[in-house]
């Protein structure tokens, strides 16, 4: 009879963790882009919640740059977080300018871009 322990969970990296906060603000961000047809504080929260992503999202080029550099692996990450920031910089901009013809889509699919990479394996480190 074998007595083997099983194998322990490995616990998220930061990269997972700022993927995972970004993809989490992005969906707040829909719920509340909800809010701002029904509620007076709608467009407050989608405010706030605006900076929030947009933090996350530097947040995650960060963490790819800490993942890769001290850790030794892929700089593809840094491609994705980078291009990231990019769409998120052009959805303030759409935003603020009230082109909700560009915005909403722009938002779908970040969301669905966030959703891929937190769905992504990390590469292991050699």
């Amino acid at each position: 009879m074998s007595t083997q322990t099983p194998p322990i969970a490995s616990r998220p990296t930061f990269l997972q963790v700022a993927t995972a906060l970004q993809t989490l603000a992005i969906f707040f961000q829909a719920a509340t882009a909800g809010l701002l047809l029904s509620s007076s504080y709608g467009e407050l929260l989608h405010g706030i919640g605006a900076r929030v992503m947009y933090g996350a999202s530097m947040l995650y080029v960060l963490a790819a740059i800490l993942a890769w550099r001290p850790g030794g692996g892929s700089p593809r990450p840094i491609l994705y977080a980078s291009g990231f920031l990019v769409l998120a910089s052009v959805q303030v901009v759409l935003g603020i300018a009230h082109k909700p013809a560009l915005h909403v889509p722009l938002g779908v699919l970040m969301f669905g871009l966030s959703l891929l990479a937190l769905s992504r394996r990390p590469s292991p480190t050699p």
